[in-house]
């Protein structure tokens, strides 16, 4: 970032189930726009089904410069309802909640196995080893840990583990 720019990220509420319109339509505009999205498994018709979905529903992240972007344009924006504000300024998302939005590792789910061994990174249980047993429904997995020489089933999110190495 140079002296002549303020970029920063920035929160824009969409209005419901607008969020891939207000994307289309910020970006066809030449806003760089981030919408995080993840995979969710939906039984539908007797059958599982995977799609995409946002990750924070009704959001979705904008890179402005307060010094050289048009802001006014966003708010009449198609699906667009607002720049998230507290008080009179929109508060900058900070850089690094970004960059982890955009480097997330792909979900390891299709990889899994009954009995591959995993790292669970969620909760009391960080750094943990445990042993993949099943999907608990769509985004949890129920593990195997060996916690003071009992053997003990718990049930965690999905995007809470990591193969172990």
């Amino acid at each position: 970032m140079n002296a002549t720019t303020k970029k920063h990220w920035y929160l824009v509420q969409c209005k419901p189930k607008q969020d891939l319109r207000a994307l289309e339509h910020l970006q066809r505009q030449e806003y760089e726009c981030l919408l995080p999205l993840h995979k969710v498994e939906r039984l539908q018709k007797g059958q599982w089904n995977t799609q995409e979905e946002p990750l924070f529903p009704g959001y979705l992240f904008i890179e402005l410069d307060t010094l050289q972007d048009n802001w006014m344009p966003i708010r009449s924006t198609r699906g667009v309802n607002q720049v998230v504000r507290f008080g009179a300024n929109p508060l900058p998302v900070p850089i690094n909640i970004i960059d982890r939005l955009r480097n997330t590792a792909p979900p390891i789910e299709q990889e899994l196995h009954p009995g591959d061994k995993v790292i669970v990174n969620w909760g009391e249980t960080q750094g943990i080893e445990a042993i993949f047993l099943t999907k608990d429904g769509t985004e949890r997995v129920l593990l195997l840990l060996n916690i003071l020489q009992r053997e003990v089933k718990v049930t965690v999110p999905l995007h809470g583990l990591a193969r172990a190495g």
